[in-house]
């Protein structure tokens, strides 16, 4: 199965050890859009900044999850995709979420490949693409 993530649900299912558990299923080919994953990439950063100023991680705890995700995103279990792949969707896929035109990229994305969408965001829904929730997805992969 071929999903696209949201930035918001890569961002929270990363720091958590589910959501690297979902991501690495072998049967679950999780992809990002580049655009979404610039995003993501700076909110992780700033999620954990927050953790640590809240005295949940050390600060070398904080550092070290970090490093736990790069190297889990520089795996096989997420795909970036580049801009260039989906960008002649853009047009198609703003007219398809009116509000928030910035979420663009996963919907021209999951266009592009016929793919469903991972994310808890309501703005999604309509849009044309399936769209999953982590708890959906979770059930729909025990399904025998």
């Amino acid at each position: 199965m071929i999903v696209v993530v949201d930035a918001s649900v890569l961002v929270a299912e990363l720091l958590r050890r589910r959501g690297r558990e979902l991501f690495a299923r072998p049967e679950l080919h999780c992809l990002v859009a580049e655009d979404q994953w610039d995003e993501a990439r700076h909110e992780l950063e700033k999620r954990v900044a927050v953790i640590v100023g809240q005295g949940r991680l050390t600060e070398v705890q904080g550092e070290q999850l970090l490093g736990v995700v790069r190297a889990f995103v520089e795996g096989d279990a997420i795909e970036i995709v580049a801009r260039r792949f989906y960008e002649h969707m853009e047009d198609s896929a703003r007219r398809r979420v009116p509000r928030d035109p910035a979420d663009w990229a996963p919907v021209a994305l999951a266009l592009a490949l016929d793919a469903g969408i991972l994310t808890g965001d309501h703005d999604f829904l309509g849009c044309g693409c399936p769209t999953w929730t982590v708890e959906t997805l979770l059930a729909e992969l025990r399904a025998p």
